[in-house]
């Protein structure tokens, strides 16, 4: 029942409610009040006096106290008010007194970066800290923001950050002893990721921009003619990029970047970057790197942002002030680690914790350029002459940053390195002035990077250099050389002996690009733009020409990822006229022209490295004769429209008679019992299976004969 109140609770809520008033609102409570009681004396003084001032004894106090101090109660100070934007750091080193001011100074700028700090607690114990600390930020979105981006932060290697959010110990701390089963997420399917690489016809698939980028469609590259897998208008608002395995395509967006994959092509993950321009992912495809000229300040920056591809989480901004050499971070061929350089500094990072190696940067005075090499984790980096200290080409181990060969080189204007795909060489192309020659002199140092001490061997070219590419899975590169009308293209070939041989040499040439064959082998010199779109196609096994063509006013050149076609375009972006992309054969033989209303762009989809062993690769090329037939077969089918009607009218009728075969022979193992009753249990479904069980036995029969004349009788 309801309880009794006790007499002075009436009172002692009213007196609750006037400590709550206001002060000046008290004061005129006081002064009215006392004006009341003088006035109920005068008529206590008339009346006969009451029993008391209690409530009766059936009085019911049906008004709550949300009711009468509902405004006032509402910013009652709570207990656990602030503790949401507090965050607990585990893993801090311990020290005493004199070093505790740059522990702070550390923790500060680490976690400033995440919002305004209020307050910090560094609890210590016999004068040194115990190892954790608690910080409080100006918001609970700060403090969640600290915990998803410090957690695992890498201060040193005896230190590794773990942040939790205050609040999350008790979620801890009540946690029941009997496991409970979690509740089902939803599944988010994006399809198979890798569907592309199952095609049975192996064919490639390549995307393609057009309508001056209004209209982006993924196309199977068919013999006959390109297949549509999908078409957006206005998918993205620039250009695309494929990721390195060509898991996912990226569309670019005034407010970010979107990546998309799988059978239909689902948005798989977004970033939210204003006025994003430029992206690049590790090789590895778990980070993506954007760059945005917007909102970047040295307090918060935010012009490069790596970003985890799997989950969408911002792992760190960067500070950026210019993207002429992009990539401004360069990758590991693992992603283990990225590097960026500035003034007379390389700065390696690693991954996941985004921190410096080592917490250090290099300090290279004057360094110029560099490059990681694609096969190992080993950064060629070049630094020109100061005074009567010679320029020099450095390679260096990471993460041990041990120093594995150091070229000392003289008189040099410029350097370029260029890395074989797999790692084995280095070339770097050296410009040099010379007493007594006019002009430049152009030599290539090649590093020959799998033998001991890593020996390096010199080609001298007297022309100047136009272009240089190594063939991607060979010892071979190709050289243009010369200036119009007189250039040339030198073949050279790095032996196992370490001798640089040049195998041939084609004179006038009208090409200033070198786009080798994915697979090594094949090669296509270019004369793009300025020089009218001239194609030759060559065979390096042989050094035979296979072919000269013209596509007018060329602009690009790509291959697809198997090295079978070719394809050159004229876009939009360079040429506002005669844009169209044209398929070839790997041996120059052209096989589409392909014209698109303002066509911009075409990029083939890469292919993931082959899982196949180099040994298991040979055998396959060992007996490509087994497979040349079916292949050969298939392309004359292909060949005709007629011709592959009737290949699926076939499969269809195989399909139809296997489905009959196999309902036909289930109908006949379930009427077996049958079978066996009417034969009195002998299993004749095999009729040789017991020969041995046999009984021959010869029954006669007696046949009367009876002669019936045929023919007219007398």
């Amino acid at each position: 029942g309801p309880r009794t109140p006790s007499p002075g609770d009436a009172r002692a809520r009213l007196a609750r409610s006037f400590f709550f008033l206001p002060p000046s609102e008290r004061r005129m409570k006081e002064t009215s009040d006392d004006e009341a009681r003088e006035a109920e004396d005068e008529v206590a003084e008339l009346e006969e006096p009451e029993e008391g001032f209690s409530d009766p004894e059936d009085f019911v106090d049906d008004i709550s106290d949300e009711e009468l101090l509902g405004d006032t109660l509402k910013d009652q100070p709570q207990e656990a008010d602030g503790i949401d934007s507090v965050i607990v750091v585990d893993n801090v080193p311990q020290v005493g007194p004199d070093r505790l001011e740059k522990l702070r100074n550390v923790i500060q700028k680490i976690f400033s970066k995440f919002g305004k700090i209020t307050n910090e607690f560094y609890p210590d114990s016999d004068g040194k800290t115990k190892g954790y600390i608690f910080l409080e930020y100006s918001s609970p979105a700060c403090a969640v923001d600290a915990v998803k981006n410090a957690d695992g932060y890498k201060l040193d290697k005896q230190h590794t950050f773990r942040v939790n959010l205050f609040t999350d110990f008790d979620k801890y701390m009540t946690i029941s002893d009997d496991w409970e089963i979690p509740p089902k997420q939803p599944f988010k399917d994006f399809g198979n990721l890798r569907y592309w690489l199952e095609d049975p016809d192996c064919r490639d698939q390549c995307s393609i921009i057009y309508e001056s980028g209004d209209r982006t469609a993924i196309l199977w590259n068919d013999i006959k003619e390109p297949v549509v897998i999908e078409e957006r208008a206005r998918w993205t608002e620039t250009y695309v990029r494929w990721s390195p395995k060509g898991t996912y395509l990226a569309t670019f967006h005034q407010r970010g970047i979107a990546l998309w994959g799988g059978e239909k092509f689902k948005q798989i993950q977004r970033f939210s970057h204003q006025g994003v321009q430029l992206i690049d992912f590790s090789p590895c495809e778990r980070y993506m790197v954007s760059f945005s000229p917007l909102m970047d300040t040295k307090d918060d920056p935010q012009a490069i942002i790596i970003w985890d591809a799997l989950t969408g989480q911002k792992k760190r901004g960067f500070h950026c002030e210019s993207s002429a050499h992009w990539p401004i971070f360069k990758w590991s061929h693992d992603g283990r680690f990225f590097a960026r350089m500035t003034q007379d500094t390389l700065s390696i990072y690693e991954t996941p914790s985004m921190g410096l190696l080592d917490k250090k940067s290099l300090k290279i005075s004057g360094i110029k350029d560099f490059s990681w090499s694609p096969g190992d984790n080993v950064i060629s980096f070049w630094v020109p002459e100061d005074k009567d200290i010679p320029a020099r080409v450095t390679l260096m181990q990471f993460p041990t940053r041990q120093e594995i060969r150091v070229r000392n080189l003289f008189n040099v204007v410029d350097c370029k390195l260029h890395w074989q795909k797999n790692g084995d060489y280095l070339c770097v192309k050296v410009d040099r002035t010379l007493k007594g020659i006019m002009g430049l002199v152009t030599n290539f140092e090649i590093f020959r990077m799998r033998e001991k001490q890593v020996p390096v061997d010199v080609v001298e070219m007297k022309e100047g250099i136009i272009a240089f590419a190594w063939e991607p899975n060979g010892s071979k590169f190709a050289v243009l050389h010369g200036e119009t009308p007189r250039i040339s293209v030198s073949f050279y070939h790095v032996k196992n002996n370490g001798k640089i041989e040049l195998i041939k040499v084609f004179d006038k040439q009208q090409a200033n690009s070198i786009f080798w064959s994915p697979q090594g082998q094949f090669v296509a010199l270019a004369g793009l733009r300025s020089m009218n779109g001239a194609l030759a196609f060559y065979d390096t096994s042989d050094c035979t020409l296979m072919n000269v063509a013209e596509h007018y006013m060329a602009s690009d050149v790509e291959w697809d990822p198997t090295g079978r076609y070719v394809v050159t375009s004229v876009s939009w972006w360079s040429h506002k006229v005669d844009n169209a992309y044209w398929m070839w054969t790997f041996q120059g033989r052209l096989l589409q022209k392909n014209t698109k209303d303002r066509f911009c762009q075409l990029l083939w989809r890469p292919r993931p490295a082959s899982l196949l062993s180099q040994d298991q690769l040979k055998q396959i090329k060992k007996d490509y004769k087994k497979y040349s037939k079916i292949f050969e077969q298939k392309d004359r089918l292909s060949q005709s429209k007629a011709s592959k009607e009737l290949v699926d009218k076939r499969r269809k009728m195989m399909e139809e008679f296997h489905k009959y075969r196999e309902k036909t022979s289930q109908n006949y193992a379930e009427q077996k019992p049958q079978r066996l009753e009417l034969r009195g249990g002998v299993d004749t479904d095999e009729l040789d299976s017991n020969v041995d069980d046999w009984e021959e036995e010869t029954v006669e029969f007696f046949v009367t004969e009876e002669i019936i004349p045929v023919g007219d009788q007398e």
